[in-house]
């Protein structure tokens, strides 16, 4: 089994989560990468036994890795996905972080938990991305064009609205006056979108979320939309450009740029232990339905 282990920055005794994960993968004779950058941060908090010369790393990934440790918070595990991409390769999210709503795997647990996914004791839940095009092209969206939590459009360097003319396979919906706008994947719902007001919905859904961020059309509301419908946008405003995400990733656009936003030709698998699951997290991290009462 050849196995990556990603983190992005260090959180504390993150060099002891490291050296648990080495421990019970090694013991399994697994054949493990740790991505080039993280592991010189390692190195510098000098937490792990295990010989940092002696352990193979990779900058990125190919078809032969059968699972990717994401190490950290909700931000990590969306930045694991610009690794892994197309590939296939499912991703345990182990959250040393804060909230870990995305990333399931607490660091109390991994020991028991890696012992599990390595006897195949885990289901594999799978997650819709979204896809954008831009006319003209904009190369710092190129090759990373894909969000597995939102694309999102924002006003830049003003306190002024903009306005963002909006489609649906053509048909037009109506222009937000807002301070912009966020398309989100279920699996986003319960992110951006939902503290600007989205629903949360279910990962196995196949939906989009369009949601205004603070709108000054006093009606518009967020909208659920079937996932294979495509979205085209089109920004104005004062300024001459504005911000477009996707996920963590930020980029400035031209308000001549057209964009189109769709479903991803391909998913990201993501490790579930058999006793979790997306309405248990709802209970557990959102405080779903916290009442005196029950």
């Amino acid at each position: 089994m050849k196995v990556g282990i990603y983190g992005q920055f260090y959180h504390q005794d993150s060099e002891k989560y490291v050296q648990l994960i080495l421990n019970t993968l090694q013991k399994h004779g697994a054949d493990v990468h740790i991505e080039a950058e993280f592991l010189k941060i390692i190195e510098q908090h000098k937490g792990i036994s295990t010989p940092a010369s002696s352990i193979s790393t990779f900058d990125e990934l190919d078809n032969s890795y059968n699972l990717f440790f994401s190490i950290g918070g909700d931000g990590t595990l969306l930045k694991s996905v610009t690794f892994v991409r197309d590939l296939n390769i499912p991703i345990v999210g182990i959250n040393t972080g804060r909230l870990g709503f995305l990333a399931t795997i607490q660091k109390e647990k991994i020991t028991e938990s890696l012992e599990n996914i390595i006897q195949g004791n885990y289901t594999i839940s799978e997650r819709t991305l979204l896809s954008i095009e831009t006319f003209p092209t904009n190369d710092a969206l190129s090759p990373l064009h894909f969000a597995l939590n939102e694309i999102a459009v924002n006003r830049k360097n003003t306190t002024s609205m903009i306005k963002v003319d909006t489609w649906i396979d053509n048909e037009y919906l109506t222009s937000y006056w807002s301070d912009g706008l966020i398309i989100s994947t279920p699996t986003g719902s319960t992110g951006y979108s939902l503290s600007c007001g989205g629903p949360v919905i279910h990962p196995a859904a196949e939906n989009m979320v369009i949601t205004p961020i603070a709108p000054h059309n006093l009606n518009a509301r967020p909208l659920v939309i079937p996932d294979k419908k495509v979205i085209s946008l089109k920004v104005s405003g004062r300024e001459e450009s504005y911000l477009i995400s996707l996920d963590s990733r930020i980029a400035t656009l031209h308000n001549d740029t057209e964009i189109t936003i769709k479903k991803a030709p391909f998913t990201i698998k993501m490790v579930q232990m058999n006793e979790d699951s997306f309405i248990k997290t709802l209970r557990e991290k959102l405080l779903w339905g916290e009442d005196k009462r029950n």
